[in-house]
């Protein structure tokens, strides 16, 4: 009798989903898929009906997409219209509740309480992978990519899988980060960069003082109010679900020989190596060589997957199990930002 009524259900034809229909299997409401047939990052869902209530799904399938995103480290949700900041936020608040609104850390503008505009950074540059505040203390497992308006040329966000770049680093290199760890050095100052009132989000020295000490961080106020910091961290971990080793560390954003030439020369001519907006070391404070840096960068370079946003799309990210960048563009571009499920080293 079940068969008999699903086989009249389908008959009847799918274009009008009922709220019931959304208990029928993933499968039959939507259609699994990939960018390229060789390719499994990122997997791609699409809708197989019309008029798909798709808050509804996720809250019908959390299970399904928790599991995808687990072994993908990627999901792009394409073909369902996401492309106003307030659906984009009823989606990632479906599938994140605990998404995270108190965020100093980049020049970023503020779209509602948990959307943000991506970070700055100048358009004609190609910002380098990373996995989302690497380098701080807390971090977030999830984060959220929706595509308001995609640039007239470029500005793709690319993606790599953050398992296989520890795979592919030269295994000297690897034991070399996994004994030492990372240093990170920041000079707050509001010449160049964010300063600490901005970031910590007081103008308190003491509480920035008692955040640093829970957070790790090592500190050092230097003249007229400048704060120096360095904080050690992990360039690999290992995922608290799949129990994989992922590669998750910012070096590459914060090591000069990364920069471009014109950017490089122009920090290096006007600062100290001490007194740089960001450097990076090893966890020891000896120098990460630059051939070690080009080593790294080459292996994402790699394994770098980009595709042209859509508008509408929107892209979950595993943050522990995948990098993600920017590309240079061309045009208006209109992107939305969330993220959550805030963790941290110890948690993990």
């Amino acid at each position: 009798m079940k068969n008999i009524e699903n086989k009249q259900f389908k008959l009847q034809g799918l274009g009008n989903i009922t709220r019931k229909a959304v208990k029928l299997t993933q499968g039959e409401l939507i259609k699994i898929d990939y960018l390229k047939h060789d390719e499994t990052l990122p997997v791609v869902l699409k809708p197989a009906v019309e008029n798909l209530d798709l808050v509804n799904w996720i809250k019908d399938n959390q299970e399904f997409l928790q599991t995808k995103l687990l072994k993908q480290g990627a999901i792009l949700l394409r073909g369902f219209n996401l492309d106003k900041a307030k659906i984009f936020e009823q989606v990632c608040l479906t599938l994140c509740p605990n998404l995270f609104n108190e965020n100093g850390e980049h020049i970023r503008g503020t779209v509602s309480a948990n959307v943000y505009t991506p970070v700055f950074y100048p358009a004609d540059k190609k910002l380098l992978w990373h996995n989302e505040n690497s380098f701080n203390y807390r971090w977030p497992k999830k984060i959220f990519f929706g595509c308001g308006q995609p640039a007239e040329q470029g500005g793709e966000t690319p993606i790599v899988n953050s398992r296989k770049v520890f795979e592919l680093i030269d295994p000297n290199i690897r034991e070399r980060f996994l004994e030492k760890k990372v240093m990170y050095l920041r000079n707050y100052d509001s010449r160049l960069g964010l300063d600490w009132s901005t970031v910590f989000q007081t103008q308190n020295k003491e509480k920035v003082e008692a955040n640093c000490r829970e957070a790790g961080i090592d500190f050092e106020w230097k003249d007229n109010g400048r704060l120096r910091t360095r904080a050690v961290r992990p360039a690999v971990v290992k995922h608290p679900q799949t129990g994989e080793l992922t590669w998750f560390a910012q070096a590459q954003h914060w090591h000069t020989s990364c920069l471009d030439l014109e950017t490089r020369e122009t920090l290096l001519s006007s600062f100290q190596e001490k007194d740089l907006p960001r450097n990076c070391y090893y966890g020891d404070g000896s120098r990460i060589e630059d051939s070690v840096m080009e080593e790294i960068c080459g292996v994402y370079q790699k394994l770098e997957i980009s595709f042209p946003w859509q508008t509408g799309d929107l892209l979950i990210l595993d943050n522990l199990l995948t990098a993600h960048g920017r590309n240079p563009f061309f045009g208006e571009r209109k992107l939305f930002v969330a993220m959550g499920e805030m963790t941290s080293f110890d948690e993990i």
